[in-house]
């Protein structure tokens, strides 16, 4: 039974980093004028009130998109990540936060497309209902998107950028995570992947950064943010990390400028930091 919904979480420095990332990606990948195809596995539902009960209970965006929301003197990927959340408040208030398909879908331009997967039923009612006027450009898909994948790659367009950000709720994401990008990289050894995951005082998450790479080979970047300490009792996330197979060419020059930026506006104590790592051939 699927119990995790991403709304106690919207907005906060894990979703920071990682839609600050896939910002950047999507900017990159659409200044060729060939159709790019954007794949969801864990699309979510699309955008999330920041007054709902789920946002609410814990206020999580207040050290996220909140530290950011106000001040004028970012830099510009960052500016640009803090347009397109206001995108979604035009009336100048934070309420609502865009998930991964509304950014893609505010900065996709009218040749692309957007494939989306959800299999919780209710996240994925809520993601139908909010792409309802899209049209053709934006297709909802109820069900699972590992599977999802395997019918969606390569695409048409032979340009791809995937992006598998589950729970990770269960121990078996990350083995399913592997195995969606070993088969991924069969099917369409080209195309741009994006995996987000937590870092948690847990095996499965200290361990996974190292298992892609051996799968990356030469052409890869990992990035990831820490805004705390682990907790002693061994519970929580301290920090995020994204690691991109085959990323656009100078994504880590783009990134460095602005790490330093975040690691501090995002710090919950002294041990926040990132790192940044980039193999290309």
């Amino acid at each position: 039974m699927l119990s995790y919904r991403h709304g106690f979480h919207a907005g906060n420095h894990a979703d920071v980093l990682k839609h600050v990332l896939w910002l950047q990606l999507l900017r990159q990948m659409t200044q060729k004028d060939k159709p790019l195809w954007v794949l969801d596995t864990h699309a979510g539902a699309g955008a999330y009130a920041l007054d709902s009960r789920f946002a609410a209970r814990n206020r999580e965006y207040a050290d996220g998109i909140g530290r950011l929301w106000a001040r004028t003197d970012l830099p510009e990927l960052l500016r640009d990540y803090v347009a397109q959340v206001r995108a979604g408040n035009p009336d100048g208030g934070l309420r609502i936060y865009p998930g991964s398909p509304q950014i893609a879908l505010q900065v996709l331009r009218p040749q692309d497309r957007l494939r989306l997967w959800e299999l919780h039923s209710t996240e994925q009612q809520a993601l139908a209902e909010h792409f309802a006027a899209a049209g053709r450009r934006v297709q909802v898909n109820r069900g699972d998107g590992y599977a999802g994948l395997k019918s969606a790659l390569p695409p048409p367009s032979r340009r791809g950028l995937v992006l598998l950000d589950p729970s990770y709720e269960t121990r078996d994401d990350y083995a399913a995570v592997v195995a969606a990008i070993t088969d991924g990289l069969q099917r369409f050894a080209t195309g741009t992947y994006a995996v987000w995951y937590p870092q948690l005082q847990r095996r499965e998450s200290e361990r996974l950064p190292e298992t892609l790479t051996r799968l990356a080979g030469n052409d890869w970047l990992h990035v990831t943010l820490q805004v705390r300490a682990p907790q002693d009792d061994g519970f929580g996330l301290h920090g995020s990390g994204m690691f991109v197979f085959n990323p656009p060419w100078k994504l880590d020059v783009a990134l460095r400028a602005v790490l330093p930026v975040l690691a501090r506006a995002l710090a919950l104590d002294e041990s926040a930091g990132f790192t940044l790592q980039a193999r290309q051939t």
